[in-house]
């Protein structure tokens, strides 16, 4: 089994717990409008690497992880290479490595054989950054090209097995910065006990540049970042729902 590599990150300080080796796989099928990586849209292309190649080029930079570094693998949509990450993590906790999944949650379903290979990775895996793209059925469709409700039912899954997530929510002028959202996002996670934190992430357009080597038009083009204060309100909306659950909120 291989699996179909975009790139590599050997020194990762924002994808999981402490330093992390970042393997981000090729293919995705959600076409988010602010997408900084559009260059790991398609399936084609990439590296071909196997779990122990991976695991073999990881554990030569151990010694940094710490305590609570690891591996984290990235995309793209990670879950679409499911068999590749089966491998590649039951293998690393072998090796004794913390493992960990950067998703949208998109390919989620509960239909077989689909949902069995996702619950035999989630015994090898110790926390998911997951990312909300957006709460609103027609405005995730409108944001990201894809559905919502099987994301959504993602969420209630990981809840279910007491699964650790990191939640995302990318702060879009236009799209995701309004309060009324916001609310019912809080409302959303505030039934879930298994989220360790929250992070507000706002838009930003350092990724543009990829859309106009590829030929591809940027949806949001003048869309200017969140100003400061707003982003701050969109935390503290956020945060609520988990003042208690959430004693590690870090902002």
């Amino acid at each position: 089994m291989q699996g179909n590599i975009h790139s590599i990150e050997t020194f990762g300080s924002a994808d999981g717990p402490g330093v992390r080796f970042i393997l981000f796989l090729k293919g995705c099928q959600m076409r988010c409008a602010y997408c900084h990586n559009p260059d790991t849209w398609a399936k084609e292309g990439g590296r071909l690497m196997s779990a122990d190649e991976v695991l073999d080029m990881a554990e030569r930079y151990r010694a940094y992880w710490g305590k609570e570094g690891g591996i984290t693998v990235s995309g793209g949509e990670p879950l679409l290479q499911l068999e590749f990450l089966n491998e590649l993590f039951a293998k690393a906790k072998q090796r004794g490595i913390n493992t960990c999944i950067d998703t949208a949650g998109q390919p989620f379903t509960r239909n077989e054989p689909w949902f069995s290979s996702f619950n035999e990775l989630m015994k090898h895996t110790d926390l998911l950054l997951l990312d909300l793209k957006h709460i609103d059925p027609d405005m995730h469709r409108k944001l990201t090209t894809q559905p919502n409700d099987n994301i959504l039912d993602l969420f209630c899954y990981l809840n279910e097995i007491h699964k650790p997530i990191w939640v995302r929510h990318v702060l879009v002028p236009g799209y995701t910065d309004d309060d009324a959202y916001l609310k019912q996002t809080h409302v959303f996670l505030s039934q879930f006990d298994n989220i360790q934190r929250i992070d507000v992430l706002p838009y930003h357009t350092m990724g543009t540049f990829k859309w106009k080597n590829l030929g591809i038009p940027y949806r949001l083009e003048g869309v200017e970042p969140p100003a400061a204060e707003r982003i701050e309100k969109a935390k503290q909306i956020l945060r609520n729902c988990h003042e208690i659950i959430c004693p590690c909120w870090d902002g």
